[in-house]
């Protein structure tokens, strides 16, 4: 799966572990998070993450 990374505070979303804080399972794909999800870090939204090459 895919990780994607938060272009303002540099933290990685892996689906793997998933964000159970945020009610995230792991195996949850990014382009399956709800779009109101926030970075657990910073608080920006989806669209400021970026994939990882």
């Amino acid at each position: 799966m895919k990780k994607y990374k938060c272009t303002v505070c540099g933290h990685v979303y892996d689906p793997g572990e998933g964000n159970p804080d945020s009610g995230i399972a792991p195996g949850t794909a990014f382009d399956d998070i709800p779009s109101d999800w926030l970075c657990p870090i910073c608080g920006v939204g989806k669209e400021d993450y970026e994939l990882m090459e």
